[in-house]
Parts: C-alpha cells; sequence; structure tokens
C-alpha cells in the first residue's frame, strides 16, 4: 500500500457515475490528492467498494458521506458495520440522538463522526418548505453545531459561510469542520446556494474543504486540483484566530 503526503485539507468529491469512474479520476489526480469523499450516489455502483480499495491499496484518505438518518439502534448497527472499512469519515445527521448511536456504532475505531448541520444547497426558503423553525440559516446551523458536539460529534459539516460562527463555539475546541459548497474564483456554483472560495473557508475556521465538479469537470482534473493546493498555500488561507 502506497501512502500519499499530499495536502489532506482538500478532499476531492467523487461525484461521479462508478467506482470505475472513480478510479480513472483517482488515477488522473495521481499524489496531488490524498483524500476523497465518496457519497450516497455512488451506493449503488461500487462506493463501498472502491472506498476500501483506495484505502486499503491505494492508501487514500476516505470520507464515507452517507448522511444517516434513523431510528437510533438503525444508524447504531448501520455504523458498527460501515465501521469495519477502517475509513477515516462518517456522515450522519445532526440531530443529538443520530450522532449519539452513530458514535456507539464507531466506538473502538478510529473512524469520525462528523454531524450534517444545514445542507449548503438550502437556503431559507427551503427550510419553510421543511417546516424547520424560523431564523437566520447562520443561526440555526450554529445551534445545531453546538448540540452536535454537545452529543459526541467528531466535527461537523457546514457551509464555509458559517464555518468561522462554529469555529468561534466553546465546543469546537478540537473538533473538525468540513465545508462543503466550496469554489474557486469564478467558478460555476451549480446546486450550492452558500459559497466560499477555498482560501477563505479555510481562514474562517475549516478543517477541510470539499471540491467535486471544479476538479471532475475540468479538462485538466490534477492541473485543476493542484490550482486549489495552490491558494490553500496562499497566506489568504491562514487562520489566525484559530482555537
Amino acid at each position: 500500500m502506497s501512502q500519499t503526503t499530499a495536502d489532506d485539507r482538500l478532499i476531492v468529491a467523487m461525484d461521479v457515475p462508478d467506482a470505475l469512474a472513480g478510479l480513472k479520476l483517482a488515477e488522473q489526480l495521481g499524489d496531488a490528492v490524498s483524500f476523497y469523499k465518496i457519497g450516497l450516489g455512488m451506493l449503488t455502483g461500487g462506493g463501498l467498494a472502491l472506498a476500501n480499495e483506495m484505502k486499503q491499496e491505494l492508501g487514500k484518505r476516505i470520507f464515507l458521506d452517507m448522511k444517516l438518518f434513523d431510528i437510533g439502534a438503525t444508524v447504531e448497527s448501520a455504523v458498527r458495520g460501515l465501521a469495519q472499512f477502517d475509513l477515516d469519515f462518517l456522515t450522519v445527521h445532526g440531530d443529538p440522538y443520530v450522532v449519539k448511536a452513530a458514535k456507539e456504532g464507531a466506538a473502538g475505531k478510529e473512524m469520525k463522526i462528523l454531524a450534517v448541520t444545514i445542507l449548503t444547497s438550502l437556503d431559507r426558503a427551503d427550510l419553510d418548505g421543511a417546516l424547520i423553525k424560523p431564523g437566520a440559516i447562520r443561526d440555526l446551523v450554529q445551534e445545531r453545531a453546538g448540540n452536535a458536539f454537545a452529543a459526541g460529534a467528531d466535527g461537523v459539516i457546514a457551509s464555509p459561510q458559517e464555518a468561522a460562527l462554529i469555529r468561534a463555539l466553546p465546543e469546537a475546541t478540537g473538533k473538525l469542520i468540513v465545508t462543503p459548497g466550496v469554489r474557486p474564483a469564478g467558478a460555476d456554483v451549480g446546486d450550492q446556494k452558500r459559497v466560499a472560495t477555498p482560501a477563505s473557508a479555510i481562514a474562517d475556521g475549516a478543517d477541510h474543504i470539499v471540491v467535486g465538479r471544479p476538479i471532475w469537470k475540468s479538462e485538466n482534473p490534477r492541473a485543476a486540483a493542484q490550482a486549489i493546493l495552490q491558494e490553500l498555500s496562499s497566506p489568504q488561507a491562514q487562520q489566525p484566530n484559530r482555537s
């Protein structure tokens, strides 16, 4: 198993059709990228097998983005099964009972449980349609993050626009903040509604950024990834207020 030494603050979202396309992308990116996200969309396209192969044979770090949500016993059982793959991150919804169940399922393993606050594809109108209580999204995200940390979450998923608020929480000390909705300057925002650039997301307190389409849809994915990594190494991507 080879080990990579790339900057793992960049997580590349493998939002491609199947495991073969995923392996092709990993081959194109080579040693430039060490951390990948495999989501629900690839579950029926060999996603778990791909996650295991990339972890065990290619030495990559893997973020399994399943956003689990169910009764506690079912979540605990599902997480226990997934934890056997020795992956790095797993997402669950940020409801405290879900987080607690997930932590029980991951007991004894290194896999980090990350809680979803509010999806970065949603705005206030979407929340109204889902009967979510009134309030500014940033306030609801901060509240959900605090509740998830109190329930034992190792970190949270949040828009880069809320990263600074979450990082300021006393409960966030030593916790991870992973931000999707990150787009290089000038890139198409796609279905994301709350976005930021890579450097600003890190400066605002994110530990990892997740970037998909701007990399895998590029004519030269490796060059696109390297441009983002270069931005992450710039002075603008420092965290002066990191606790």
